[in-house]
């Protein structure tokens, strides 16, 4: 069986497999899979075609991140130290270290949120969620964690579930991902729906996503023998990633949408799950069913994220400033990155026990500002890349190198749009 795997190339690419689809999955969080229902709820299939943009970015970003570790042996962050000075990385880490802490404070909202359903309190559910939380990461090896991580990213499959269950028209929804439905410039709606790109972009293709692919890259040991199997493993997750998305979205826009039910940023986080119910008008058990499975997929979602983001947050800092780092290290070995890591535990965990939080604003706008910041942190990982300093003879260049800068040009656009629509509406 061994000579099997061995001659078929199966045996190395399952030592690689991990960094692309955890880091991949790990973007459909608490803050995805609201965006995703809130853009399904509002604006049913009509933002399916943006899916095929970011599927293409997030593999050709997160491949120059598990490229960059892979080649380097380095983190983002030193990396970022390396080439353009102490100030450009104490930038860099700044504007992650804030995405991260509201994007924690979403997966936190998350667990809170998808608890709720089943009458938990969050006194009762945080708590015990940010020792889970902490113990996985300080008490297992790497090898133990990437295979909890790994086994969580199976649990998507719950949103396949429910959007069978669903019963959406999917010949509209496939035509809905070629054919862009963007509202004319001078619709009340138009400003609402760019807001909503953002935020779909920003929970896509993250800052903390670069950071965390790479510094799993260099902990996992990949070198550069494996980019072949690391290619694979990247571009898998980004299909899957995206493929979740468009689940979830075509879901909630063939229940809550078709019924004219839509959720507000503002909403009670137990609303969300909660809204599937109109499904009980088809079959009284699938209403049900799909809820309970709506919210068991958050609660699995939050609890990566909220392992993850905490995770990179401590890997970015450490690498950048010289820290020991990483989660083979004891707590004794690497003080200041499992500080760091308790630090934001312990920070969303206080926010969001806090009675009547805006759990699903909080959610959204993490996504919101990631979708900002990340333009920023994938100008700095493109410079490094096409760096033969740095990169040797796997230094981006030509075709990839246009489409990559094609990219971030896209993210800036898109972001000016937002701040532009925003001063419209605000003096407006």
């Amino acid at each position: 069986m061994r000579k099997f795997f061995i001659k078929n190339k199966l045996l190395p690419f399952l030592a690689v497999i991990g960094p692309g689809i955890i880091a991949a999955n790990a973007d459909n969080d608490a803050g995805g899979i609201t965006t995703y229902s809130l853009a399904g709820a509002k604006f049913g299939y009509g933002l399916l075609w943006i899916l095929i943009f970011l599927t293409i970015s997030l593999a050709i970003t997160q491949e120059m991140g598990a490229r960059m570790g892979a080649v380097t042996g380095k983190g983002l962050g030193g990396l970022i130290r390396e080439k353009f000075g102490a100030k450009a990385s104490a930038f860099a880490i700044f504007i992650m270290l804030i995405a991260n802490l509201g994007t924690t404070v979403a997966e936190f909202a998350g667990i809170q949120a998808s608890l709720s359903i089943f009458n938990v309190p969050s006194y009762i559910s945080i708590p015990i969620a940010a020792f889970t939380v902490y113990y996985l990461i300080a008490k297992f090896d790497f090898k133990r964690v990437q295979k909890v991580f790994l086994f969580s990213s199976l649990f998507y499959i719950a949103y396949i579930v429910s959007g069978v269950f669903a019963k959406p028209d999917w010949g509209f929804a496939v035509k809905s991902l070629v054919v862009p439905a963007i509202p004319p410039l001078s619709s009340d709606i138009f400003n609402e729906y760019v807001i909503m790109t953002i935020a779909i972009i920003g929970t896509t293709i993250t800052p903390w996503g670069q950071f965390f692919i790479q510094s799993f890259t260099v902990d996992k040991r990949l070198d550069e023998k494996d980019l072949k199997y690391a290619r694979i493993d990247v571009f898998f997750g980004a299909f899957v990633t995206n493929f979740i998305a468009f689940i979830i979205i075509v879901t909630c826009a063939a229940t809550l949408w078709k019924s004219g039910i839509t959720i507000n940023p503002t909403d009670d986080a137990a609303t969300l799950a909660k809204a599937l119910e109109p499904l009980s008008a088809i079959n009284p058990i699938i209403g049900r069913l799909s809820s309970t499975i709506f919210a068991f997929g958050l609660l699995n979602a939050s609890l990566l994220g909220a392992a993850i983001l905490p995770l990179t947050s401590s890997y970015a800092a450490c690498e950048t400033f010289g820290w020991e780092s990483g989660i083979d290290k004891t707590t004794k070995e690497a003080p200041i990155f499992y500080g760091l890591f308790v630090f934001f535990i312990l920070v969303s965990s206080i926010i969001i026990i806090i009675p009547n939080m805006p759990y699903i604003a909080i959610m959204f706008w993490a996504q919101i500002i990631n979708g900002i910041l990340s333009p920023i942190i994938l100008i700095y990982a493109l410079k490094i890349t096409k760096d033969k300093s740095f990169m040797k003879e796997h230094a981006t260049s030509g075709a990839l190198n246009s489409i990559g800068t094609i990219i971030i040009a896209i993210l800036v656009m898109l972001t000016i749009a937002m701040v532009i629509t925003q001063i419209i509406q605000y003096f407006g």
